[in-house]
């Protein structure tokens, strides 16, 4: 079975969701902590793979990302509509 990508990437959002947590500057670790706070689990690796676009992301952990770093799900997907 093959894994779903776009453009080799298996999420669009994690690029976004690195550089809205490095304008925070928070660390990868504080960023998970800070979801899990939502009640979402998402652990640090996990965090990275997103990240990097190894993993894909579901709709509650962008939901959650979103929230905790202070912008809508959509920026996260298109880069538009920064901030709520």
């Amino acid at each position: 079975m093959k894994a779903n990508d776009f453009e080799g990437r298996r999420n669009i959002s994690g690029e976004r969701v690195r550089m809205r947590r490095l304008r925070l500057r928070l660390s990868q670790a504080a960023l998970a902590a800070k979801v899990q706070t939502e009640g979402v689990l998402l652990e640090q690796d996990a965090l990275s793979r997103i990240e990097s676009g190894t993993r894909m992301v579901q709709d509650y952990e962008l939901w959650a990302l979103a929230e905790v770093l202070g912008v809508t799900s959509d920026w996260l997907l298109t880069g538009e509509d920064d901030g709520k």
